[in-house]
């Protein structure tokens, strides 16, 4: 699907891979390693080699420090790039066909700050005259079963969790982006995930595509991970989208630092 859109390279943005200070950006030409999951290393190892477009690195960093942002590339051999992305990579561009550019999500940053660094992304892609497809790799509700099952037992966590996980799915399903980012505060109460996985994610997408809800939706698989919710979910921008949105949150364009909420 991402060839056929005529799209010339892939950016990721990764929960699975958390920064603390800042937000960190992938920059060496041609990662090469051998992953292994730090839970489910018993599943075995995957061999990865990427095609990094490391000129757009450095463009998202510029970029999002003039928005106040702070930020820095990485480039180093052995990073230990996360499942997230070596997972996601090796199903929609196993052949490296596409450059591809890896941003961290940053584990303390609010609501206007993932904002902010959405449209610094979306500054970048414009100003490279790129058509880029943006992945998103979370996940939906995040409880794990605490013990081992067996796999043909596996199933979402709790009733609960997965109404939630489907009616977010609906949202997603319709084209609703921006609407499923501003219930996301809503969502991740009830479903009381961190929100470095699940809200901060619509967030930072519907800032980066277009804060509206005009998408042609299409949940293409959903299913349970060890107790977890995780879906395959597209959206193309469309003409024929719902359009209206509920928008109750503020809308951000510069970074202005933490608030000192405890001076």
């Amino acid at each position: 699907m991402i060839h056929a859109s005529g799209a010339d390279r892939i950016i990721y943005y990764s929960t699975m891979w958390p920064s603390v200070i800042g937000h960190q950006v992938q920059a060496r030409r041609e990662p090469e390693w051998v992953h292994v999951d730090e839970l489910f290393h018993d599943l075995g190892s995957i061999p990865y080699r990427f095609q990094v477009d490391a000129d757009l690195a450095h463009g998202l960093v510029r970029h999002m420090r003039v928005r106040g942002l702070q930020a820095r590339t990485v480039d180093y051999h052995g990073f230990p790039i996360d499942t997230g992305t070596v997972v996601a990579n090796k199903l929609l561009n196993g052949d490296n066909a596409l450059p591809i550019t890896v941003l961290s999500s940053n584990v303390y940053s609010d609501r206007a700050e993932t904002v902010v660094h959405g449209k610094a992304v979306r500054d970048a892609v414009i100003e490279g005259g790129h058509r880029a497809a943006i992945v998103v790799v979370g996940t939906l509700s995040n409880r794990l079963f605490t013990d081992w099952i067996d796999p043909a037992d596996d199933h979402v966590h709790s009733l609960k969790d997965d109404e939630w996980n489907r009616k977010m799915l609906e949202l997603l399903g319709d084209g609703r982006l921006e609407d499923t980012a501003q219930l996301s505060r809503e969502i991740h109460r009830q479903i009381r995930v961190p929100k470095v996985v699940n809200f901060k994610p619509m967030w930072w997408l519907s800032s980066v595509m277009g804060q509206h809800n005009d998408y042609d939706g299409r949940v293409h698989a959903y299913g349970a991970l060890h107790g977890t919710g995780s879906a395959v979910v597209s959206l193309v921008p469309s003409e024929e989208g719902i359009g209206l949105k509920e928008f109750d949150e503020d809308d951000v364009e510069m970074f202005q630092g933490d608030r000192e909420v405890l001076a």
